[in-house]
C-alpha cells in the first residue's frame, strides 16, 4: 500500500481546499475558506520547524498521500494546547436534584451550563478522509498518526487531549441544537457562525452568550434529541475513539451539541503500546500481518503501513517499501504499532 502521512506544506493548499468542500458543513477545523486554510497552512508549518520541546498553541496539519500518484487524499490536525488565543468552550450537562418535603417528590433537573473545563488540554481534529478512500484501513491510519506523532513529540503536548465530533446537522445544513439556543442570541444562523467561528475564533460566543445555566426541559425535542449525538458521518470516527480509550463524560459543542471525548495522555492506546525499534535491515521475505510504523521527527515525521519482522536480538526487519514510505535505513529508529 503506497500510502502515507506526512506533514503538509504549502504544494497541497488546493488539495486540502477540495476536501474542505466535500465535508458538508459543521466542520469547524477545516473550513471551505481559501484564507483560513492559509493561515493554518502557515501556522502549521511554523510549528513543525519550531525546536522549542514544550507545551504552547502549535498546530500540526498533516495529510495522507498516495505516493504512487502524488494525490493528497485525507487530512488531520492536533493542536498543542486550546484556550489560549480564545476561550475553550463548552457545555456540561449535568443533573440539579430538587425535594419537596410538602409535595413528598423529587424532582430531577438536567441542565446544560458554559464551561471552560479543557482549557490547557492538546487536541485532535480536522480528521476527513476522501470519499473515494474509505477503505482498506486509511481512516485508521490517518486517525492513529496523530497519536503517534504526540509519542514522538511528547513534550509538545499536555496530559489530556480531548476530541470534538461533529453534531447532527439536518438536510439544510442547519442545527436543531443551535436554533434552540445560541441561534436566539447572534441573529445569525448555523452555517454562518460556523464560518465565523472557523474564521475569527470564539470570542463572540463570549462577547453574547448568556452564562446563566439552561434548563433543557426549556428545550424542543428536536434540540435535546441531538445532545451528545455524533453525526452520522462520525460514528466511526467516535468508534475509533473509544478503542483508543476516549471516552464521552457529558461535554458538548457549543454550536451543535456535538461530543466532546476525552482521555488521559498516556493511557491512549497507540501511544501506550506501540513499541521502538532499531531497524536491523530490509527485506521482501516478511511474511506478517501488516502493522502500522512511524519514523521520524517534525518536518521528517512519516507513518504508513508496513511488514515487520521482529530479531532476537529486539531489533526490527521492514520491508523495502515501507522503509522508503519512511525513509529510514538500518540503524534508524522507528514505532511499530499493530492494527
Amino acid at each position: 500500500m503506497s500510502f502515507r502521512v506526512r506533514p503538509a506544506n504549502n504544494e497541497d493548499f488546493q488539495s486540502i481546499y477540495e476536501m474542505a468542500k466535500l465535508t458538508g458543513g459543521g466542520f469547524t477545523n477545516l473550513p471551505p475558506d481559501r484564507g483560513s486554510l492559509v493561515d493554518k497552512l502557515i501556522r502549521s508549518e511554523k510549528a513543525f520547524q519550531s525546536d522549542v520541546e514544550e507545551q504552547s498553541d502549535q498546530l500540526y496539519l498533516m495529510v495522507l498521500e498516495n505516493t504512487d500518484t502524488g494525490q493528497v487524499r485525507g487530512t488531520c490536525q492536533l493542536f498543542g494546547m486550546v484556550g489560549t488565543e480564545w476561550p475553550f468552550y463548552s457545555y456540561r450537562l449535568s443533573t440539579l436534584t430538587q425535594t419537596s418535603k410538602a409535595l413528598g417528590k423529587t424532582f430531577r433537573a438536567e441542565m446544560l451550563t458554559l464551561c471552560t473545563d479543557f482549557e490547557g488540554s492538546s487536541e485532535v481534529g480536522g480528521l476527513f478522509l476522501h470519499p473515494g478512500e474509505r477503505a482498506g484501513g486509511l481512516g485508521m491510519l490517518l486517525a492513529r498518526s496523530r497519536y503517534l506523532f504526540i509519542r514522538q513529540h511528547r513534550k509538545r503536548f499536555g496530559n489530556r487531549v480531548l476530541a470534538e465530533l461533529r453534531g447532527v446537522i439536518d438536510e439544510s445544513g442547519g442545527s436543531p441544537f443551535w436554533d434552540a439556543i445560541a441561534g436566539r442570541f447572534f441573529g445569525m444562523d448555523f452555517r454562518e457562525a460556523d464560518e465565523f467561528n472557523a474564521m475569527h475564533g470564539t470570542q463572540f460566543i463570549a462577547d453574547l452568550m448568556p452564562k446563566t445555566p439552561i434548563y433543557t426541559a426549556m428545550l424542543p425535542e428536536s434540540a435535546r434529541s441531538v445532545m451528545g449525538v455524533p453525526h452520522p458521518s462520525g460514528r466511526a470516527a467516535m468508534k475509533m475513539l473509544e478503542r483508543e480509550g476516549f471516552s464521552y463524560d457529558c461535554y458538548v459543542d457549543i454550536f451543535d451539541g456535538g461530543p466532546t471525548m476525552c482521555a488521559q495522555t498516556d493511557s491512549i492506546r497507540t501511544i501506550r503500546d506501540s513499541h521502538e525499534f532499531v531497524l536491523a535491515g530490509i527485506s521482501d521475505d516478511i511474511d506478517t500481518e501488516p502493522m502500522m510504523l512511524a519514523a521520524g521527527r517534525l518536518t521528517s515525521f512519516a507513518v504508513c503501513y508496513g511488514h515487520l519482522g521482529q530479531d532476537p536480538d529486539g531489533t526490527a526487519t521492514l520491508d523495502s517499501k515501507s522503509a522508503e514510505l519512511l525513509n529510514i535505513r538500518p540503524g534508524d529508529t522507528f514505532l511499530a504499532m499493530g492494527r
